[in-house]
């Protein structure tokens, strides 16, 4: 009896057995891989709709002449290098975020509270470049409803300069990011009532940090949608 029961246990510990079933997922986080799925068709949507709007139309605002920037310092001849500065601080806070979990699968308190800390932290700076990136592009004339007189300078030399698709760029602009915007700094709140929730010990008397994993499961969703809205209005 004892030798049955000792393959049945070595069966079920070998390579072939199977591993661990994938619907005994905790409710939690399959509900929040429900959320960030219709999230992403909303966002899909929104991209999608830019994407048939850039091009179908036969002039596009090159956004490398648009974004040449760095607010407070640089007026013009640094092409994309604050995006990429923002770009840079969302993905550094996802790192942090996965070291919170990582910490948390360790039981690790205190290095849980210092990574979610800093993945905060994180958040504000992004949403700070962001604030300045607007406040520029208000300054210059881009906003919603409003576009710059000077249109030339938005265009390839050459090319014809056209009144619509700015508009619709301008709009669109501020819609997707703002979208973003918002969900960032949803992401940001909530991992401060996280990072309290742990400073007192909840996740601790319970025994398992699975909440910040599910809150890190948003946060990555946020820096991956992001990625999506670099490459559509800046690079491309």
């Amino acid at each position: 009896m004892s030798a049955q029961v000792s393959s049945i246990d070595e069966l079920k510990t070998t390579p072939w057995a199977g591993g661990k079933s994938p619907f005994n997922v905790e409710y939690g986080k399959m509900m929040m891989w429900f959320f960030l799925l219709s999230d992403a068709f909303t966002f899909s949507s929104l991209l999608i709709a830019y994407g048939a709007l850039r091009f179908s139309s036969s002039t596009w605002p090159a956004a490398d002449l648009i974004f040449q920037s760095v607010p407070g310092m640089i007026d013009h001849g640094a092409p994309l290098v604050f995006v990429g500065l923002m770009t840079f601080i969302l993905i550094m806070s996802s790192v942090t975020m996965v070291l919170a979990v990582e910490a948390g699968h360790r039981m690790a308190k205190k290095e849980v509270v210092g990574w979610m800390i800093a993945t905060i932290i994180g958040g504000f700076m992004f949403l700070g470049c962001q604030a300045l990136e607007w406040t520029h592009l208000h300054h210059e004339g881009f906003w919603w409803g409003s576009i710059p007189h000077e249109l030339g300078e938005y265009f390839r030399h050459g090319e014809a300069t056209s009144v619509t698709s700015t508009h619709q760029f301008a709009n669109l602009f501020f819609t997707i990011t703002g979208f973003h915007g918002f969900h960032v700094f949803s992401g940001v709140v909530i991992n401060i009532i996280i990072t309290i929730n742990v400073l007192a010990g909840t996740y601790e008397k319970r025994g398992s940090y699975l909440m910040v994993e599910k809150v890190g499961l948003y946060w990555h969703f946020v820096d991956l949608v992001w990625v999506f809205v670099f490459t559509f209005f800046y690079l491309v």
